[in-house]
């Protein structure tokens, strides 16, 4: 309202060092409200200046005139609330945004925005029960629907699926004999739980011919837990197949994960690892010979 930034970090301490002071004498701990600094706004208070001497003029009130301050009819101070949300609190902008909001989530027949979802759960549970929980519960709804946004764009991105894929430049020179004995994958993109049925489906694209898998992994920069159990789990079936798997350009976290539950060297030995592509075709000339 003021175009101007605050520390929040600040004020927060400074509520806290007053609330326990309060505490030494007996008083109740207090927190900020969004509807006195509007009023002092509205009312011409632009500088730090005019919170202190609201505060000072409320402790005055407080101390010296009480009792004149009691006379006050409740539905008074209602009135001056009511018109101050009405005037300043209220989000004007936001509402007249709701309808353009995007409506991502579903209830039954009707199609919802996940941001007036939460607005609605908050203004019911402040009206009808408590205003700090409300805001908790609030966040904590937003933060699940947050990562569920975040974990659909990713699966989006994360290219894992067994489509038939374009040859990357530095495999134009495979060899042509070995094609049919040498199934080349590429990961791109996070190995997740969002995208690990894709990724179990891969051991169903290998063809019958093949007797070695080369996985290009130098895209894949993250791996979470079920992406973890989902390579395992392939690697498991690879193996009984008889086939061998190659790395080529692992990173450190994916592998970091492997090694934990010992995929590493397990199933992948080292010697199987390899930093790029050049290596790894010298190794596929050097050990696979065409059967077909």
């Amino acid at each position: 309202m003021t175009k101007t930034k605050h520390k929040p970090n600040k004020e927060l301490i400074g509520q806290g060092i007053g609330n326990t002071i309060a505490s030494v004498f007996g008083g109740i701990p207090g927190a900020g409200a969004t509807i006195r600094t509007v009023v002092n706004i509205n009312a011409g208070g632009k500088t730090k200046l005019s919170g202190m001497i609201a505060g000072i003029m409320l402790l005055v009130i407080m101390l010296a005139l009480g009792p004149v301050a009691s006379k006050i009819p409740a539905a008074v101070l209602a009135g001056i609330l009511v018109t101050v949300g009405i005037g300043g609190v209220m989000d004007y902008k936001g509402l007249k945004a709701i309808p353009s909001l995007p409506r991502d989530i579903k209830i039954g027949p009707i199609k919802l925005s996940s941001e007036v979802l939460i607005m609605l759960v908050v203004l019911l549970l402040s009206t009808f029960w408590d205003l700090i929980y409300a805001v908790g519960i609030g966040l904590i709804i937003a933060s699940l629907m947050f990562m569920k946004k975040i974990g659909d764009l990713t699966a989006e991105r994360s290219d894992v699926k067994s489509l038939k894929e374009e040859t990357w430049t530095d495999e134009v020179g495979f060899p042509e004999n070995l094609k049919e004995e040498v199934f080349i994958k590429h990961l791109k993109g996070p190995l997740f739980f969002g995208s690990t049925s894709d990724f179990q489906a891969l051991t169903l694209q290998i063809p019958n011919t093949a007797k070695t898998v080369i996985l290009r992994l130098g895209r894949m920069q993250y791996m979470d837990q079920s992406g973890l159990y989902a390579m395992e789990d392939m690697l498991q079936e690879l193996k009984k197949n008889n086939v061998e798997v190659l790395f080529v350009g692992l990173l450190k976290q994916p592998r970091y994960m492997m090694e934990r539950i010992d995929i590493i060297p397990d199933f992948i030995p080292n010697e199987h690892i390899f930093k790029d592509f050049k290596s790894c075709l010298q190794w596929v000339k050097d050990n696979i010979k065409d059967e077909i």
